[in-house]
């Protein structure tokens, strides 16, 4: 019984459990942006850290030069992570509009790209992004403007998931992103997210400088840091960037494996912040929001040993086992469903979670295993 409670439990909470409470405590608590915009725009850097991405890599500088601010005030770098195609000549074309490129003689990772940055910025903000990820022409005023508190370190982008074509098998993927943009707002009004979207985030200069861990999360570690520096982070709605979703099952879950285990292994670096005593209900939330999912994936398969033993005394236990074996049927069947024909939704969205908590477990074998890379392998979207 207890097998089967502990993993239900700790997903019960973490998903449903901590976005109630959160709702309750926020009632009437509310956490708003400046009101109105900075006497003067602040100097920013746009860090673009690429690599092999000769695809996109024009139409995400072209956006990026087309974004509302000021472009005296703006400067675009692309760290490109040793990439071997025409990614380098196609970036060189812009140089005459400010667009520089600092060319790694090595691959070391997107966080080792993103290291370097700190030597070549001049901006007082550093906004982070990809070269998938396209940012609204509007976004980036919104983002930058919420520094004017001075107890905001960090920013995170609102992401919108879109699909150039009819992506259905990973249409699941829009609904969880929503979900996690409505709990990042519940926690900017409680206080501070935990965690920042990879895809739009904006950092405090003088929390940017630092060296972090090469084989670990920036864009998770942000907040904790800024939170350890005495300063908050903040999901800004109005900033928002579109992030195209996954074109396939297979490509979203090597996606989930790596970034999953490298949020477990940031997650231990930064434990520190788990510490309730220090950190109060910052602690708190990262426990909930983070620790309590990633451990219920841990104990997700023994929940399903505790089933298969209950299963000759109880008929629940027989008919949870069947739902969770008609669950995986679909799962695996939309893994296997031919790309040119519709995919119900149904079993659209039970390979969505299959992925998700495969992924989840494969993850955790790498972080037990000690298991690091930091090389990059950007995700074709």
């Amino acid at each position: 019984m207890v097998l089967v409670a502990v993993p239900s439990v700790l997903f019960g909470y973490a998903y449903l459990g901590y976005p109630a409470i959160l709702w309750l405590l926020t009632r009437r608590a509310s956490w708003s942006p400046p009101a109105s915009e900075p006497p003067e725009w602040p100097p920013i850097t746009i860090v673009l850290p690429v690599y092999n991405e000769e695809r996109v890599i024009r139409q995400t500088i072209e956006s990026l030069l087309a974004v509302d601010y000021p472009a005296e005030r703006k400067q675009v770098l692309v760290f490109s992570d040793a990439s071997t195609d025409g990614t380098h000549a196609i970036v060189r074309e812009y140089a005459t509009r400010g667009v520089e490129l600092v060319a790694l003689p090595e691959r070391r990772g997107k966080t080792a790209a993103e290291n370097q940055s700190a030597r070549h910025a001049r901006g007082d903000v550093i906004i982070n992004t990809d070269a998938t990820t396209r940012i609204l022409p509007h976004a980036i005023k919104p983002l930058v403007s919420v520094f004017q508190d001075p107890t905001v370190g960090v920013a995170s982008g609102r992401d919108l998931s879109s699909a150039a074509g009819a992506v259905e098998d990973t249409m699941a993927e829009s609904g969880y992103v929503g979900y996690e943009m409505w709990v990042r707002d519940l926690e900017t009004r409680f206080g501070s997210i935990v965690g920042a979207s990879g895809c739009f985030m904006a950092v405090r200069r003088t929390l940017f400088d630092q060296l972090f861990p090469e084989a670990l999360s920036r864009d998770f570690a942000s907040p904790l840091l800024a939170r350890a520096a005495g300063y908050r982070a903040v999901s800004v709605p109005a900033a928002t960037a579109l992030v195209p979703r996954a074109r396939a099952l297979g490509v979203e879950y090597r996606r989930k494996t790596r970034t999953m285990a490298r949020g477990l292994e940031t997650l231990w670096y930064l434990r520190q912040l788990l510490n309730p005593l220090r950190y109060g209900g910052f602690a708190w939330m990262l426990w909930s929001h983070k620790a309590a999912r990633w451990f219920g994936f841990l104990m997700a398969p023994l929940g399903l040993v505790g089933l298969v033993l209950l299963a000759p005394a109880s008929i629940i236990a027989r008919a949870l086992l069947s739902i969770a074996g008609a669950g995986l049927a679909c799962g695996l069947a939309a893994f296997v469903w031919p790309p040119d024909r519709k995919i119900p939704k149904v079993i659209a969205a039970a390979g969505y979670l299959l992925g998700g908590a495969a992924a989840a477990i494969a993850a955790w074998g790498r972080a037990l295993r000690g298991e690091r890379n930091p090389i990059w392998e950007p995700t074709r979207r």
